[in-house]
């Protein structure tokens, strides 16, 4: 069985930052290879649910058991020099939709998950923005429903607020519906610098049958 934190904690081991989602995502798959030489893995597999095709980050077939793998790669700007290689992070910021994505991430693997036996789906957000993993003091902000701060419980149906700007939701105006209930709950991946944003923080959540009915 592959258990997500475990393959994250020796990543972090040999690549405490990521040039990219791509490269993030290679990475991860690689890793789960090395841990399983026997696994069948794929990367973007395109999943058939309903009449739509789904594209999957990773796609891995483990003794009879599939993995349904998402990543999400959130980053604030960084310049580090880690051994002779030079990683100069870009300033993504949008977080409210980088919030969106992620919660859309895990709605797309409950249709996966249910849909497959034997299946378990994995959300992971990897980023060095403090800004993900924080609360805020105001009381109603545009994304309020999709905050991912420690300790909050994403379920039900999760919606914009009303002052939320056409651009922002444009190609996001559906509201999120969970069949399941997770606990949000952040782990320490690495820290590369003593700058700001220096230091990477992941959340994975995982997604099972069970969570899926109805």
């Amino acid at each position: 069985m592959v258990e997500i934190r475990e393959i994250l904690t020796a990543l972090a081991k040999k690549r405490a930052i990521f040039h990219s989602e791509a490269d993030f995502q290679h990475a991860f798959a690689w890793e789960i290879h090395q841990r399983f030489p026997n696994a069948a893995v794929r990367l973007e597999l395109p999943i058939l649910i309903g009449n739509k095709p789904l594209h999957l980050d990773i796609y891995a077939s483990i003794e009879n058991e599939i993995y349904a793998i998402e990543l999400k790669y959130k980053t604030r700007a960084l310049e580090v020099q880690i051994g002779e290689e030079r990683f100069k992070l870009k300033n993504q910021s949008a977080q409210d939709i980088g919030r969106y994505d992620y919660i859309k991430d895990i709605q797309r693997l409950e249709k996966i998950v249910a849909t497959r036996e034997n299946a378990i789906g994995y959300a992971v957000l990897l980023t060095n923005d403090s800004a993900y993993w924080t609360g805020t003091n105001q009381r109603q902000t545009v994304d309020s429903e999709f905050r991912l701060y420690q300790g909050r419980v994403l379920e039900g149906t999760l919606q914009w607020g009303a002052g939320a700007s056409d651009g922002t939701k444009q190609g996001r105006e559906r509201p999120l519906a969970l069949r399941g209930s997770y606990k949000v709950h952040w782990q320490d991946y690495s820290q590369v610098s003593n700058k700001n944003y220096g230091i990477f923080r992941y959340l994975a959540i995982e997604i099972h049958k069970a969570q899926c009915a109805g």
